[in-house]
Parts: structure tokens; C-alpha cells; sequence
């Protein structure tokens, strides 16, 4: 196959005044792409790196591909994400991960949650808030609440004020998030306890990976800790995967985020990301459904738990869309020889 790859680097920001230290948070290093690239082409593909929407735009006439693998963020609102995707569809050209729709429901954070409610999925209480000054907390969500950006990803506009217990810190961390970040405020009940991730692989018959257990400092209860940029930025977060944790609880949540994919319609791969409160109840904070594929992220950690290798994984994740398009009936061929030091 002859694939064309789509994707924002952390470059294609262009920092102005005011914006954010995290801007560009969510976009990859070239080191991601490049590794990306060399799995594909250890399959027998040939890759064409092709870049942003932008770059995009300017092939799309020409563009001479079977597939894009896409894992562009785009830039700009809570449409940013659907951007490539739109334009695939437009031109007829099949496209790994989701669609535009999925794309665009689950980058904003809210809409994604009405669904979750719709169909019975465990997600914290929470309310929005446009303007920061006239904040009435209601009844239905209690303190302490957590604060945080609607259509972001990647810990972006999160701090360690984020976790707030009453209205003047609630105001003051909204005011952060709609005046710094231009959008609403997500306002939800904090869960008190420990962190979890879980990825989700296929399409008609969606299957949970490994529970991963997000770590702090070495430290597993959480309590009232939680997931910064400013931690993802140092060693202090970690993954255990498998999670030490109950079969119970880990068919718990592993069922769990294969509703939440499909509530959503995610296609082919995504992350559920979860907090489980004191008593043992999971709920998620939000689904990726474009997750990273860095070698740092959990896509590297849960294959080894069930044999397999991160360059087997990607390759599933690209055969499972070439299926849906009817190109192949599934390809499980192995690679060459890849370097366990590519990458991250």
C-alpha cells in the first residue's frame, strides 16, 4: 500500500502574546512521525509524510495514495480535529481512526458526556460555565470540583488549581480557562481516588486492552492528586500496566470503555480515560478517540501484557480501516526487523 500520513507537529504552532505555555501540547514530535513511518514501511508499505491540513489542501488534486494514516490535531476551535477528516471524505480517500462526527463530539468534552448519560455510561456531574463572574454552582454538583478546558486534550490548561472547593477559587480557575484558552469552562465533580487508562482496539467487535494505572510521584492512591501539563512535562507520571488491581474491577472498566467508544462511534482505536472514586465506582473523564502513538504513551505499554509488539499494534490499527473500506481482508504479517530504540 501506498500510504499518505497526516499530522500537526509541535513547530506548526506559532506562539503569539498571551498564548498559553501548553498551546502545541497535543501535537507530535518529529520523532513520533518518524517512527510511525518506519513501523509502516517495515510491513512492506511505502509512506508519504504529507503533514497538516494545510499541506494537505495543497496536494489533495494530486495526492497519489491508497490510505492516509491521520493523526492531525488540527488548529483552531473544537473543529480542529475533523478538519483532515472532512477533506478525506470530501475527496474519497480512505483515512485511518475516526470520522469527522466522532472527531468533533469528542474534542468537546461536554457533548461527549451527554452521550455517555444517553447511553448509561459512568461520567462525573458537571455543569458549563461562559462567563466566569456570574457563576452559580447548582444543586445536582457538590465541592470540591475540578476545573477544566471543554475542547482540549493532553492535560492542557490544567494546574494544581484546577481542583477547586469553593465559589471565589471556582471563579477565579474559570476565569483561567475561558479568558487564556477562548472557550467554556467544564466544570465537574472531582473524583476522589486513583487514575486509569484504557485503550480500545477494532470496530464491530471493539475489544478493551489492558487496564493501565496512572501513577504520581510512585504513588498509586491518588486521592486528591491529578494528571498536570506541568507533570507531563517531567518523569513524575508513570503507567503499571497491567493495573494492580481486581479482575472485578478490571472487567469493570475495560466493559465500561467499550461502551463509551461506541456511544461515541470511535472506528478502529482509542483511550478511555477514567478515575475510580474510594468506593470502587469508575467514571470516565473523557474519551481520545485520536489518542498519542508515541512510544511514551500506554499504545506501547499494554501490547507487551498480551504478547504482542507496539509495531503489531500500529499495523492493526491500519488493517482494521483498510477492512472497513474493503481493501483487505486483514493483513497479520509481521515486520522486519525495528530497533526497540526507535522513537521516544
Amino acid at each position: 500500500m501506498k500510504i499518505g500520513m497526516t499530522y500537526n507537529l509541535k513547530s506548526d504552532w506559532q506562539f503569539a502574546d498571551g498564548d498559553p505555555v501548553d498551546s502545541n501540547a497535543e501535537f507530535d514530535r518529529p520523532e513520533t512521525i518518524e517512527d510511525i513511518k518506519r513501523i509502516l514501511e517495515s510491513f512492506g508499505h511505502s509512506v508519504v509524510k504529507i503533514g497538516n491540513v494545510h499541506k494537505l489542501l495543497e496536494q489533495i488534486d494530486t495526492l497519489d495514495v491508497d490510505i492516509v494514516f491521520n493523526i492531525a490535531e488540527g488548529i483552531g476551535d473544537r473543529n480542529r480535529e475533523s478538519q483532515v477528516p472532512i477533506v478525506l471524505d470530501l475527496y474519497g480517500i480512505p483515512y485511518t481512526g475516526s470520522d469527522a462526527l466522532t472527531l468533533g463530539i469528542t474534542l468537546d468534552k461536554m457533548v461527549a458526556k451527554k452521550c455517555f448519560i444517553a447511553d448509561g455510561v459512568p461520567t462525573p456531574g458537571y455543569f458549563m460555565a461562559r462567563d466566569s463572574k456570574n457563576i452559580e454552582k447548582p444543586a445536582h454538583v457538590s465541592f470540591p470540583l475540578f476545573v477544566k478546558t471543554t475542547w482540549e486534550g493532553t492535560s492542557k490548561g490544567l494546574s494544581e488549581k484546577s481542583r477547586v472547593t469553593d465559589i471565589a477559587s471556582l471563579k477565579r480557575q474559570a476565569a483561567v480557562v475561558i479568558e487564556q484558552y477562548k472557550q467554556p469552562a467544564l466544570i465537574e465533580e472531582f473524583i476522589k481516588g486513583t487514575e486509569y487508562t484504557v485503550g480500545v482496539i477494532g470496530n464491530d467487535n471493539p475489544q478493551a486492552s489492558p487496564v493501565c494505572q496512572v501513577t504520581i510521584g510512585g504513588q498509586t492512591q491518588l486521592g486528591d492528586q491529578f494528571y498536570t501539563f506541568e507533570l507531563t512535562q517531567g518523569n513524575d507520571v508513570r503507567y503499571l500496566c497491567p493495573a494492580p488491581i481486581s479482575a472485578e474491577l478490571t472487567k469493570k472498566m475495560q466493559d465500561i470503555a467499550v461502551a463509551a467508544y461506541q456511544s461515541v462511534g470511535c472506528r478502529d482505536y482509542g483511550r478511555v480515560d477514567f478515575r475510580v472514586d474510594e468506593k470502587g465506582n469508575p467514571f470516565v473523564l473523557e474519551i481520545n478517540p485520536l489518542p498519542s502513538l508515541d512510544r511514551k504513551d500506554v499504545f506501547n505499554l499494554f501490547p507487551k501484557v498480551i504478547g504482542k509488539t507496539f509495531e503489531e499494534t500500529v499495523h492493526q490499527i491500519f488493517n482494521l480501516a483498510l477492512k472497513r473500506y474493503g481493501l483487505t481482508d486483514g493483513d497479520s504479517r509481521k515486520p522486519a526487523a525495528v530497533s526497540s530504540q526507535q522513537g521516544a
